[in-house]
């Protein structure tokens, strides 16, 4: 929790003006916070169809950039209201990949999506599997890693959801594997908020495509990143 200085101020009510409200000049809160709560309350406004559209779209774009052959993926089992991952993790498992899902705890933990019918619901109402947790499903047999979100910077800078279970995952994957990330495209932002411990993504997939984050991407900035939330 911090107090903001008034010009974070004016920047987080441009950010925010979709809540359809102002910070009082004393209130103290934290920009990522209030990013997360804009983000949130814009994905709940959406319907069903304009998820699917979008999810059909993200989907096409995610499984051309992964390539024919099939590996170990670990990714994140969809709720409502956020990108969607089930026709993702359906055709990436008929295809032959391993695809390992999140087991939500005090210790981050995988598992292997064996059929929707061996899923259960777990921690938060997110899905996970009913398979045995062992050094198989370890993330360090992972080829890449999809991670949820709520935001992505130009410099790979992941917003999620402030539970820091990624945060604690990430590190555990083997040296070089890359991270990416699915989004809606006007939550790609030039800047977030960052934490030493933040671990950033190298590519984010939305519903209009697949972009590279890190240095390239922030000394040429311009369209997809947004100066702010539009």
């Amino acid at each position: 929790i911090i107090t903001l200085s008034r010009a974070e101020r004016i920047f987080i009510n441009q950010q925010c003006e979709v809540l359809g409200e102002r910070l009082a000049e004393s209130e103290p809160l934290g920009l990522a916070q209030m990013l997360r709560r804009a983000i949130q309350t814009r994905r709940s406004a959406l319907s069903p169809h304009q998820w699917a559209i979008a999810d059909s779209a993200r989907t096409q774009f995610l499984l051309s950039s992964l390539g024919d052959i099939p590996g170990t993926v670990a990714m994140y089992a969809s709720r409502s209201h956020e990108p969607g991952t089930v026709e993702a993790i359906t055709r990436l498992h008929s295809a032959g990949w391993r695809v390992l899902l999140p087991v939500l705890g005090c210790s981050p933990a995988w598992a292997l999506f064996g059929g929707w019918e061996r899923m259960r619901t777990g921690w938060g109402d997110i899905p996970e599997p009913v398979q045995p947790i062992s050094q198989r499903t370890d993330l360090l047999q992972a080829d890449m890693v999809v991670t949820a979100c709520l935001a992505v910077a130009a410099d790979g800078t992941r917003l999620g959801t402030g539970g820091g279970w990624y945060d604690r995952a990430l590190p555990r994957r083997r040296p070089g594997v890359s991270v990416w990330a699915l989004a809606r495209a006007n939550e790609l932002l030039e800047t977030l908020p960052t934490e030493p411990h933040d671990v950033a993504v190298n590519r984010v997939v939305t519903e209009l495509g697949s972009h590279a984050c890190g240095e390239a991407a922030v000394r040429g900035i311009s369209a997809p990143w947004q100066s702010e939330l539009s």
